[in-house]
């Protein structure tokens, strides 16, 4: 059984997987795996990109999104007609010659990753390239195209270590629909700012910093760089104390993570 690692801390954002995609399948009839992905509107992988904080301290984060090939795949349960069945390396298939046009499979997905193509009147999304697989290829052609390596595509078997420290878009769903594909390093809040000396107009090195969850015994400390900087990063939403020290000076802030916070510039005095 195949299992999809996406590593969300090393992609780049150059959507070679999104491209490989759409060369795939656009204009080719990979009957009885899918019938041609439309030029327009479709995107079997879409690759998201999240903006974080707010300047000076802005992240991009790059996602991608596609059909989970779930275990218990909810598409399967709704489509009225046995057109999707899931295969023995764990791939989830429309067979678009079976499929009626109902829609109710993209209804049912709550991945958002089936799409109606109202040209030929079925539902279609990503196959994991089955048709490339069955021909003698390693993995598919967005896979093939990744040059981090952030997109991985493997035996369930060989991949225990990163589905052991894996997240998933909608972790409430995790064990009813068992998806099989995995996201590591998933974006989560991050407190970020530059420490200076108002008098000296230099930016403060070394300064103790220490993060504290309100109502939690959870802290984080770190110590400015070299220019003044500090950064938390994979912090839950919630309140925190932020405490700033050095050489007697101490400056407390209040901070909520439900956005990412860049607290720009912090005098220290």
């Amino acid at each position: 059984m195949k299992v999809f690692i996406h590593d969300v801390s090393i992609c780049n954002g150059c959507y070679d997987c999104q491209i490989a995609c759409k060369d795939e399948h656009v204009a080719n009839d990979w009957t009885p795996y899918a019938k041609p992905q439309p030029e327009t509107g479709q995107f079997w992988l879409h690759l998201t990109e999240h903006v974080r904080g707010q300047v000076p301290r802005v992240k991009v984060a790059y996602i991608p999104l596609m059909c989970n090939h779930c275990d218990n795949a909810p598409c399967m349960k709704a489509c009225k007609v046995g057109a999707i069945y899931k295969r023995t390396d764990g791939l989830v298939i429309i067979d678009p010659v079976k499929c009626t046009g109902c829609k109710s499979c993209v209804d049912a997905c709550p991945y958002d990753a089936i799409y109606f193509n109202d040209g030929l009147n079925i539902a279609q999304k990503c196959t994991g390239c089955a048709h490339l697989l069955d021909s003698g290829w390693k993995e598919p052609r967005c896979v093939d195209a990744c040059p981090t390596l952030a997109l991985k595509f493997m035996e369930e078997s060989e991949a225990q270590e990163y589905i052991a420290k894996a997240e998933y878009l909608k972790p409430e769903r995790k064990n009813k629909d068992k998806p099989r594909v995995h996201y590591l390093n998933l974006p989560k809040r991050f407190i970020a700012g530059t420490v200076y000396d108002p008098v000296e107009k230099e930016v403060i090195i070394g300064a103790d910093v220490t993060l504290t969850e309100v109502g939690s015994k959870n802290t984080y400390t770190t110590k400015t760089d070299g220019f003044g900087d500090f950064e938390f990063e994979k912090l839950k939403v919630g309140k925190y104390n932020l405490v700033i020290e050095k050489d007697g000076k101490r400056k407390e802030i209040k901070v909520s993570t439900e956005k990412d916070v860049s607290l720009g510039d912090i005098p220290l005095t």
